[in-house]
């Protein structure tokens, strides 16, 4: 067994197995973590779930500490998924300054609508690439789309934190 599929079934969740009644396998891993992060409920918050009924208004709330609001949170995510997702396919990702913090955008009424419709198309987007690429392309992204994955959480744990601060989380979709 490869080194990095090794690791990558030590992570895994035992309920994978189990659900699906078949082999685990490096894609299954990979997509398991990208659903996770998108739109299918598990352990955490998925993404969908996590700005679901917000308003613009919400979306750009900040704290009093200076962190980012949900907004930003959410285009930093588009962002680099898409960044991925372009390397991933062979285009020329979009032009990147080298300041992580310009990919902090922030949301107007009308933007954030699409800010939205941007993580759930990025998110499908790279859960077919991962459905149909060939076990070699595969094995070459994985370590990248692991890192997709956790990057992910961390920030949809921020924009659950951030909405609990304000006020407009609720807790029965998944932390109390």
């Amino acid at each position: 067994m490869k080194p990095l599929i090794a690791v990558l079934l030590l992570c895994l969740p035992a309920s994978l197995a189990a659900q699906t009644k078949q082999p685990v396998t490096l894609r299954s891993i990979l997509l398991e973590q990208l659903r996770t992060t998108h739109n299918e409920k598990d352990w955490f918050v998925d993404g969908d779930t996590a700005v679901a009924g917000l308003t613009a208004e919400q979306a750009n709330w900040k704290d009093a500490s200076g962190n980012h609001s949900i907004g930003q949170l959410v285009n930093h995510l588009v962002f680099w998924n898409r960044q991925s997702l372009a390397k991933f396919k062979g285009e020329t990702p979009e032009k990147f300054s080298g300041n992580n913090e310009e990919t902090f955008t922030g949301v107007d009424a009308k933007q954030w609508q699409a800010s939205v419709q941007a993580f759930d198309d990025v998110m499908k987007e790279l859960e077919k690439l991962v459905e149909t690429a060939d076990e070699k392309k595969l094995e070459a992204w994985a370590n990248q789309i692991a890192h997709i994955g956790t990057h992910n959480a961390y920030h949809i744990g921020q924009i659950v934190v951030l909405r609990r601060q304000q006020g407009s989380w609720d807790p029965s979709k998944g932390v109390k």
